[in-house]
């Protein structure tokens, strides 16, 4: 009995190791499974470090800070961008120059089709974005993204704008699903800074708004 279970444990022993079933994943616009390449497709265009340096050209010093979210904050959150998200914190990249702030860079990972894309935001001090850049794609179509003919119809924007598929965002035909998680990822880091940073300083939506609101009724009175 002995020699049979020692015969036994050498067996599973030298087994050797079986490779779980590949994950196998559908997709419905080229109506087929993707490969095991197209799976492991990783393209970087930059690193965070360079992205860094675009978003924040001019600044004397860029310090990094770290967002915090408590669950009534994070539901706040998720409310004003519409959509929910794991992630709990955020880091930040704040450039200033002398006593001035210049402006906020935050990277996102958001998912695009099957798996997360890595790309960076820039906001300015007024709370519009001043530019966007793709770090990391990894899926096999919609790095058409990181084309500026495409990501400059982001700038300016704020979170008052929708920042949405055909509303103000014009699609790009096959890459529908990278669009729209660029889309939110955007939106979700105009709401942050606008929260955390804008707001506190007296400059966020909420004077904002309010200052169109009063530009309008003066426009009406006054005819300008």
């Amino acid at each position: 009995m002995m020699t049979r279970l020692c015969s036994l444990l050498i067996a599973v022993l030298i087994m050797p190791c079986i490779p779980a079933r590949a994950e196998r994943v559908w997709d419905s616009d080229l109506k087929r499974f993707l490969t095991v390449q197209e799976m492991a497709i990783a393209e970087t265009f930059m690193s965070e470090e360079e992205g860094v340096k675009i978003m924040l050209p001019k600044s004397e010093r860029i310090r990094k800070d770290v967002i915090k979210l408590s669950p009534e904050q994070k539901a706040q959150i998720e409310e004003r961008i519409g959509w929910k998200f794991p992630e709990q914190s955020f880091e930040i990249y704040i450039g200033e120059t002398g006593t001035q702030i210049d402006g906020y860079a935050l990277v996102q990972n958001t998912i695009g089709k099957h798996k997360p894309m890595t790309y960076m935001v820039g906001i300015d001090s007024k709370g519009q974005v001043s530019n966007v850049e793709l770090l990391v794609f990894r899926e096999s179509r919609g790095s058409e993204i990181r084309q500026k003919r495409f990501n400059a119809q982001y700038e300016g924007k704020t979170v008052l704008d929708p920042v949405r598929i055909n509303k103000d965002i014009i699609n790009i035909s096959g890459a529908t699903m990278s669009v729209r998680s660029m889309s939110a990822g955007i939106k979700r880091v105009l709401v942050l800074v606008d929260e955390f940073y804008l707001k506190p300083a007296g400059v966020g939506s909420d004077t904002v708004a309010a200052r169109k609101s009063e530009k309008g009724i003066f426009s009406s009175l006054f005819g300008n």
